[in-house]
């Protein structure tokens, strides 16, 4: 009885310790987004939520449109977004600050048209396609304003990407801007008329980038340095040893895991990244500058675009109130 009375002691220590320990440990919740980036290793792998020692939630999205929608009502703290609906966000005064660059423009996304579409002057009567309030949806307006055409002379549909790619099949649409996996998709049996960094080149630059809650920010920055830090290394290692990324790696085979897809797919999408590395990011090439940085200056010049296409209502006089390079810098000290 007496050993009994001991073990139930011991085992009812146990679990108050156990319980403790759970209460003490800090959780969040963080959204990224299908396709392929160096990141994501650590997701699969558990490094990144070990390496914090935090409780780390991560959920997948099909757009940024959705990620913000979920930090809106609270759900998620921190998330991977492009800049257009980054910039429709804070135009309508969300609280969220742009921390790091998890990607710059190149040919992840793009316009893929049908093979009978030879060039912009063919695009006038046709019906086009992106994921709504997506930088694609931006990138597709824009393309057609640069080249004198408005959504009178060419139809633009905004839908998710997953249906995208069923309207594409049934012949429904004429091309889509899209990111992978429905840019790969699209392009068996279509063509690439123009990429998003030959977008941007023309004067509508677009971006992804890691943002957190202006809330979360404010009480957790050892957190935030820290994981920036560890998600730097991923594109540290994936920029300098590309050898460690390709088709038969770990590291594609984790993401492949993760995101679905062939490891050779996978490897197609990643080479895409355009990595900015952590010392240009906190210049004022990137996040730092605050009004006159490059990021804030393209948030403004978005929501410009957006509110001249009726997209949004109003456009905020700066943007460098939600861009904060601090914890980008600090993982740069640390690193």
């Amino acid at each position: 009885m007496r050993i009994k009375t001991v073990l139930g002691a011991f085992g009812l220590i146990a679990s108050l310790i156990a319980s403790a320990h759970a209460e003490d440990t800090k959780k969040v919740v963080i959204a990224y987004q299908t396709g392929a980036v160096p990141y994501l290793v650590g997701i699969a792998n558990g490094e990144l939520a070990k390496g914090t020692g935090w409780d780390i939630e991560f959920r997948r999205f099909n757009s940024g449109a959705d990620i913000f929608a979920a930090i809106a009502s609270g759900d998620v703290q921190i998330g991977d977004v492009g800049s257009s609906p980054y910039a429709t966000s804070v135009s309508k005064d969300l609280d969220v600050k742009g921390i790091y660059i998890t990607a710059g423009a190149g040919d992840s996304e793009a316009l893929v048209v049908r093979p009978e579409i030879k060039s912009a002057a063919d695009l006038k009567g046709k019906k086009f396609s992106a994921a709504p309030v997506s930088t694609d949806h931006y990138q597709l307006l824009a393309y057609l304003k640069q080249e004198g055409l408005t959504e009178n002379d060419a139809q633009v549909i905004a839908m998710p990407q997953p249906q995208i790619v069923a309207a594409w099949k049934r012949g429904d649409i004429d091309g889509a801007f899209v990111w992978d996996p429905a840019l790969s998709e699209l392009k068996k049996d279509g063509k690439v008329l123009i990429t998003s960094g030959e977008v941007s080149k023309r004067g509508a630059p677009v971006f992804s980038s890691l943002v957190v809650t202006g809330d979360f920010s404010k009480k957790n920055p050892d957190f935030l340095a820290k994981y920036v830090g560890l998600i730097d290394k991923y594109y540290v290692d994936f920029a300098n040893h590309p050898d460690a990324w390709g088709p038969a790696s770990d590291n594609i085979k984790l993401i492949a895991k993760l995101q679905g897809g062939t490891p050779e797919e996978n490897a197609d999408w990643l080479n895409t990244t355009v990595v900015v590395p952590l010392d240009q990011q906190v210049t004022d090439a990137w996040l730092g500058g605050g009004d006159k940085g490059s990021v804030a200056k393209t948030l403004k010049d978005t929501a410009a675009f957006l509110k001249e296409q009726k997209k949004i209502t109003a456009v905020k006089d700066g943007y460098g109130d939600f861009v904060d390079p601090q914890f980008a810098a600090a993982a740069l000290a640390s690193n």
